[in-house]
């Protein structure tokens, strides 16, 4: 019998997540907040406890034309106007004041997304670490001198430069796995490069995007630079992909959702970053280093519950030393306490929801019917919220769908195999349509970079896994996407370059 929830499941929230719960939210259009025209909303609840946390209007078509009208105004009108140095002003009092309220947005990370305390209080300080390395990178903003053509330097003296310069108006999709952080990745580099934005939250966690935009308003952006409007992806999100005065959409989320975004971006051909599915190799050789390779592999999968993309979900065990991997994975899960992450104690929290958990469970009851075995896991726990635990399957095979599908939760897919040959390995590594992250893990450097440079993914890591940082550029191969994201690429996606020559 499963207990009855309690509100945040009895824990302590602060006196400010509870007033920012409390009210009703609108849409951010041109600098004030406004209900959808429609009157639509829509309510976000808490996947630990399954109760509701808040309502937020639920904006569509005619808001997301009015919030592109806004940014367009800003970005031929103020915004154009201020110097870099104003700009960078900007993202660092930005940077400052969610660094105040860093206490805030990671209660409602939890809250919204159910993520564990100490990743949700890691999200808002590596975004506070984004804008700050953001805000420097617009000083070196600059183009470069060249020679000049040969026809226009036949009778005159010449000067050829490039400028770089802002996109225009970007649309943010951003999805609901690490919601803030994967806003700020977009946004500080959108608003560094002189970009004015429309957000789209994912309508399961809005939250975060809604309290950024507020410290967005405090900190003394004008008014249209950054908009938000809520709304279902196939109202809101089609709307945004499809605007014609909308000159970028950086989109993180579902390979099949990227296909409909690339679609529906033709009609003006907008510049399109996508950021999207993933089913990463893990390949642990017959020399790995067990003692890391046991914990290190189990956190490639099961981090944040296995809800993000670079996952490693498909394990290559070399069968000298699959037994004993799979042994110290299953007595590491053992590590994991599943429960609220408002509490410090627990560091495994809920799936986003229902459905979402039943289709991860699917996945592993598909499996098992298709001949792999359970060693740990796979089925919800009976008590309210969310709660997969974290689940292995061994005996996988290459076809089986377990190994070829983005479940997009905890559970890990073994696969044993025999050959040393690195070409052999990393075509069995490299046999999936996603490319987006992945690891080796041995003592053989030798080894370790033959694989690395075979692989087909964007971040390939050696004896660790998913090892991003602010200055290192992400995105991925094939499926994964188009583009990079976080350092200096990261940038570079929000500019245009001009080529300039003048006769003199």
């Amino acid at each position: 019998m499963s207990r009855k929830a309690l509100p945040f499941d009895g824990l302590p929230v602060s006196t400010a997540t509870r007033a920012f719960l409390a009210e009703r939210h609108g849409l951010l259009i041109d600098g004030q907040w406004c209900p959808a025209l429609s009157g639509a909303t829509l309510d976000t609840y808490d996947p630990a406890t399954e109760m509701h946390l808040a309502t937020v209007a639920s904006g569509g078509a005619e808001d997301v034309d009015a919030a592109v009208q806004a940014a367009t105004r800003a970005f031929h009108g103020p915004w154009s106007q201020l110097k870099a140095r104003q700009r960078a002003a900007l993202l660092v009092r930005l940077a400052r004041l969610l660094e105040r309220d860093a206490a805030l947005f990671t209660e409602l990370e939890i809250l919204d997304n159910g993520m564990p305390r100490f990743i949700a209080g890691l999200t808002v300080s590596n975004c506070v670490e984004m804008f700050d390395y953001y805000a420097s990178a617009i000083l070196r903003i600059e183009g470069v001198t060249t020679t000049p053509p040969p026809h226009v330097t036949a009778d005159a003296e010449a000067l050829t430069y490039t400028l770089r310069e802002p996109v225009g108006v970007v649309g943010l999709i951003v999805p609901w796995n690490v919601p803030v952080s994967t806003l700020t990745l977009k946004l500080a580099p959108a608003l560094a490069s002189g970009c004015t934005v429309v957000v789209k939250p994912a309508e399961e966690t809005p939250l975060s995007a809604l309290a950024l935009a507020r410290l967005i308003q405090e900190a003394g952006f004008p008014d249209g630079v950054v908009n938000i409007v809520n709304g279902p992806g196939e109202t809101a999100g089609a709307a945004l992909s499809a605007h014609l005065l909308v000159d970028k959409i950086s989109f993180t989320g579902s390979t099949e959702v990227g296909r409909k975004i690339v679609q529906a971006a033709s009609g003006n051909l907008k510049k399109v970053c996508l950021e999207l599915g993933g089913k990463s190799p893990v390949v642990v050789m017959p020399d790995a280093d067990l003692e890391l390779a046991g914990p290190g592999v189990s956190m490639a999968t099961f981090f944040l519950q296995g809800q993000n993309c670079m996952a490693g979900t498909r394990i290559f065990a070399h069968a000298s030393i699959h037994d004993e991997l799979v042994a110290r994975m299953k007595a590491f899960t053992g590590f994991f306490t599943l429960g609220h992450g408002l509490d410090a104690g627990n560091n495994f929290g809920p799936l986003i929801s229902g459905p979402h958990a039943s289709r991860v469970l699917a996945h592993v009851d598909r499996a098992l019917a298709q001949g792999a075995t359970l060693v740990t896991g796979g089925a919800k726990l009976d008590r309210p919220g969310h709660f997969v635990p974290p689940t292995i399957l061994t005996d996988v095979r290459p076809d089986m769908d377990i190994f070829r599908d983005e479940v997009f939760g905890p559970v890990m897919a073994v696969h044993r195999f025999e050959t040393e040959d690195v070409e052999e390995i990393a075509a069995m590594a490299n046999d999936s349509v996603y490319g987006l992250s992945g690891s080796v893990w041995t003592r053989s450097l030798s080894t370790a970079h033959k694989l690395v440079s075979r692989i087909r993914s964007g971040q390939v890591s050696i004896n660790c896994h998913g090892a991003i940082a602010t200055n290192i550029p992400f995105g991925g191969y094939k499926q994964s996407g188009w583009g990079r994201e976080f350092g200096r690429e990261g940038l570079d996606a929000y500019l245009e370059t001009k080529a300039v020559t003048a006769r003199l």
